[in-house]
């Protein structure tokens, strides 16, 4: 079993070297450099503006508006980060966050996000993630991840076709085991993160259930939650009241103070 225990070796030493702490506390693995990553994001923003058609100047301001009035209340090393938000014209009701502070809204969200608060439920749960480094994370838990098998491969001279399918069967169970939990975590954390966020910028933290009640209205059909990469409706709407009591007492605190956001809605 000794190629077990260098195995072992090879990624305790690799996670290590690279341990960082995400905005809620959670122990993360972030092998990739920050400028490197963000170099990356902006270069894949660039291709969205090419490939997908923009909407109307209306949505723009309304989505500029919202997440101003996040930004605004982050602490002042991470608002004076570059933030870019872009509303594409695409019937998909999708969001996206990238390295560097760029994120893109769809219309098709904007027609499910009835509000102001229910967007800013959308943003701030898309600058969570840019915040808590989740795709640094997520490539990095993918290279170790390859890593370990490669290793495992090599010392257990798994070679041939019975190998490919023990292999291949590892594989399988890094998906399930390691990599989809992972992402499964990613957007449960942002949730909570975006729950803060809104919340401390004035907006109504309620509105992130309604709008988890909105696309369940949709009805669109879903693989078992163990099996994809976010968890389910229900599930999110579960864990955004767990943190819903926290969420309001910040939500009084942020109007207490002046902060009371008004983006018309297109």
């Amino acid at each position: 079993m000794r190629w077990i225990r260098c195995a072992a070796v090879a990624t305790l030493a690799l996670a290590m070297t690279a341990c960082t702490t995400s905005p809620t506390g959670r122990q993360q693995l972030t092998l990739m450099s920050d400028a490197q990553l963000n170099q990356m994001g902006q270069e894949a923003f660039e291709q969205y503006q090419q490939d997908l058609p923009p909407a109307g100047q209306a949505q723009q301001r309304y989505a500029q508006c919202v997440a101003e009035a996040i930004v605004a209340a982050l602490p002042e090393e991470e608002r004076n980060q570059e933030w870019q938000i872009r509303v594409f014209e695409a019937e998909q009701a999708n969001a996206f966050a990238l390295p560097g502070g760029y994120m893109g809204v769809n219309t098709g969200l904007l027609d499910i996000a009835t509000d102001q608060d229910q967007l800013a439920s959308v943003i701030g749960h898309e600058i969570g993630h840019v915040l808590a480094r989740h795709a640094n994370e997520r490539v990095s838990t993918q290279s170790s991840t390859q890593l370990a098998l490669s290793v495992l491969s090599s010392a257990a001279g798994l070679q041939g076709p019975g190998g490919e399918q023990l292999m291949g069967a590892l594989g399988l169970g890094a998906q399930y085991g390691i990599l989809l939990p992972f992402s499964r975590r990613h957007e449960s954390e942002a949730d909570v993160i975006g729950l803060r966020l809104m919340a401390d910028a004035g907006f109504d933290p309620r509105a992130s259930v309604a709008l988890w009640e909105n696309m369940s209205a949709q009805g669109d059909a879903r693989p078992p939650a163990w099996m994809s990469t976010h968890p389910s409706h229900g599930q999110r709407m579960q864990g955004l009241q767990a943190e819903m009591d926290n969420a309001l007492a910040r939500y009084e605190q942020a109007r207490q103070a002046g902060r009371q956001p008004n983006c018309p809605r297109p």
